[in-house]
């Protein structure tokens, strides 16, 4: 048995598809391919129905996965209690944060959270949405910081996981200030997010059905938020940017309002930990939290 395996299961479960689990967890497909079958031949059973679709759970595997989760984060909640008690690592809290909000919220907030304490140490990882759920899952972290919208809930199973709100955001259809698609309906070329985005799972929710009605025609599509404010300012297309990203390119008149305000998408910030236990500091580093 190996860690990875867990990993491995788990990862596959949420995606659904050999290639896109094997590329969010940075490895071959035929590798990741083969580690899954390790698994199953260790479990004795088959864990995943294989179809040219993709990959879904045995009654067997949808049986495993939340211990083969828990098992992860117990050996990796190990690890670190047995390097602090060694005195090999300091007390450092591990945050899994989305890109947008590593690069913006992040900074000033964690100022605010310290509340004049400073913490000993901090380790942040940003990566997509769907890498940072993971992440959390397997205990590789104790924390996820991301957006949230209250009609679009989480993957995460609610009895293993909790959350805090800790600030709000809005999503704002925005192109560049020199944009010009035209006066025709027919074709507002869209900036689209990924199935790895958070954001892109809101805004599918917002849009599903409407997408005809507003003449959205897809152009590009990127998990970073970033990458779709830079191609807005190429005048490349419309997308639905935090306004905690952008606040600097739209008072500089770089980047303006491309529809009406009806169709912001206003946000929650949430920070998200097991429900199972984590360090004492992380603990300590929660409880002060306001809800």
């Amino acid at each position: 048995m190996e860690l990875v395996w867990l990993e491995d299961l788990s990862a596959l479960a949420e995606y659904g598809s050999f290639v896109r689990a094997a590329e969010a967890r940075h490895v071959t497909q035929p590798a990741f391919s083969r580690r899954v079958r390790a698994l199953e031949n260790w479990m004795g059973v088959q864990l995943f129905i294989r179809t040219p679709q993709g990959a879904t759970l045995t009654d067997a595997g949808r049986q495993i996965l939340p211990s083969a989760q828990d098992a992860a984060r117990r050996l990796y909640r190990m690890r670190t209690e047995a390097q602090e008690v060694a005195g090999m690592a300091a007390k450092s809290l591990h945050f899994a944060a989305t890109h947008s909000l590593s690069f913006t919220f992040f900074p000033k907030w964690l100022r605010s959270a310290e509340n004049g304490a400073p913490i000993e140490a901090v380790q942040l990882h940003s990566d997509s949405m769907a890498v940072c759920e993971q992440m959390l899952i397997h205990g590789q972290v104790q924390f996820m910081l991301c957006h949230r919208h209250p009609d679009v809930p989480p993957l995460l199973a609610p009895d293993q996981f909790v959350s805090k709100k800790v600030g709000e955001d809005v999503l704002v259809p925005l192109a560049s200030a020199s944009a010009n698609f035209g006066t025709s309906p027919e074709a507002l070329p869209y900036l689209a997010y990924t199935h790895e985005s958070g954001l892109g799972r809101i805004v599918a929710h917002r849009l599903r059905g409407k997408e005809e009605y507003l003449h959205l025609k897809p152009l590009f599509s990127s998990h970073l938020a970033a990458v779709l404010m830079s191609m807005a300012l190429e005048s490349k297309g419309v997308a639905w940017l935090p306004r905690s990203l952008t606040e600097q390119e739209v008072t500089d008149g770089r980047l303006v309002r491309a529809l009406d305000e009806s169709w912001d998408i206003p946000l929650e910030i949430h920070l998200t930990r097991p429900t199972g236990p984590i360090s004492q500091s992380a603990q300590e580093f929660w409880g002060k939290l306001a809800g």
